[in-house]
């Protein structure tokens, strides 16, 4: 379900109590907030899903595609925070 923390500038910027996943394709909004709820014991305010599409890449001659990956926007209630990642 959940992949990895998605750790980039981009991410940084967004605030405090923000934090993004990459997920698996199937999941959805209800999995995740339950799943970052029990995994790190917080409170969920809101999940936001966004589907990336994959693009095609070029080397030389060699046509090929990078994947694309399911992200997810978590916003924490106030004074919560990801300890492990703080």
């Amino acid at each position: 379900m959940l992949l990895q923390l998605i750790i980039s500038e981009k991410t940084a910027k967004q605030g405090e109590g923000c934090y993004v996943f990459s997920v698996t394709r199937r999941t959805n909004q209800i999995e995740v907030k339950k799943e970052i709820e029990r995994l790190y014991r917080v409170k969920v305010k809101k999940v936001q899903i966004i589907n990336t599409p994959s693009k095609k890449r070029r080397l030389g001659k060699f046509v090929g595609a990078r994947p694309g990956i399911k992200k997810a926007i978590v916003i924490l209630k106030e004074g919560q925070k990801i300890s492990a990642f703080s």
